[in-house]
């Protein structure tokens, strides 16, 4: 199993859930130092965790990443594109194709980086999944109904990049059914609940054990689970 930015918030958690459930770990990190901290701190509680130094935003990065799995490895079962990025929440009018590029960087370009250069090995694996950590944000259900906080949060980058995030998983599971690729939000959209995390200055109600029950659950459906869904920890999110 690999998980991108792993070295904390929903990354980290997913990666400790699964490795206490007897996962070999692939932990990527974009920051090698934090990420060797985290590695760590999961191997002394007893996980098999393989540090991977892992910017998606670089192909090169992503290529060496490739290699290092595969020194100890010829599949991957799991893959869970969760690095992401805020953006800085500019207004609509103020915002420029500068800065939405460097949102869509890391969380529309990043998963198909990622995605792509694993394929091979995803392909060698038996039952192979890949969730993508999006965002109620992207969700155009949820952003057309004022009674969610989200849809007054003004900005064009992070929102829009989800939501390309999200058109990216359906098609992903429409041309490759022999993988499982699933979208989710670790929130909570019917109560208005997000997850408490760096990103959003840990302003959430829900915990990051809370938030990560979704990707828990799509990296361990089996042959019979569903493909192209998009859910939260307690169901279906609108698209």
């Amino acid at each position: 199993m690999l998980v991108t930015g792993g070295n904390k918030g929903l990354g980290l958690e997913a990666a400790r859930r699964l490795g206490e459930l007897g996962w070999t770990v692939f932990l990527g990190s974009r920051d090698e130092g934090r990420g060797r901290v985290a590695a760590d701190k999961l191997a002394a509680d007893g996980a098999k965790v393989i540090l991977v130094p892992l910017d998606v935003t670089s192909d090169e990065s992503v290529a060496g990443a490739v290699r290092l799995v595969r020194e100890h490895t010829d599949r991957l079962d799991v893959l869970i594109n969760n690095a992401g990025a805020p953006g800085r929440v500019v207004a609509p009018a103020d915002a420029t194709a500068e800065e939405i590029h460097s949102v869509y960087d890391t969380n529309v370009y990043g998963p198909v980086r990622v995605t792509h250069a694993f394929l091979p090995l995803l392909q060698a694996a038996e039952q192979p999944r890949v969730v993508m950590v999006s965002s109620a944000a992207g969700s155009f259900a949820v952003m057309t109904d004022p009674d969610q906080p989200a849809s007054k949060m003004h900005e064009l980058a992070y929102t829009s990049s989800k939501a390309a995030l999200n058109m990216i998983t359906i098609r992903y599971a429409q041309a490759l059914p022999r993988i499982k690729f699933n979208v989710v939000t670790p929130g909570e959209v019917a109560n208005h609940k997000f997850t408490a995390t760096d990103m959003n200055r840990h302003t959430g109600e829900l915990t990051v054990t809370e938030g990560t029950d979704p990707i828990v659950r799509l990296a361990t459906i089996d042959a019979e689970g569903p493909s192209g869904i998009f859910v939260d920890r307690l169901g279906p999110v609108g698209w």
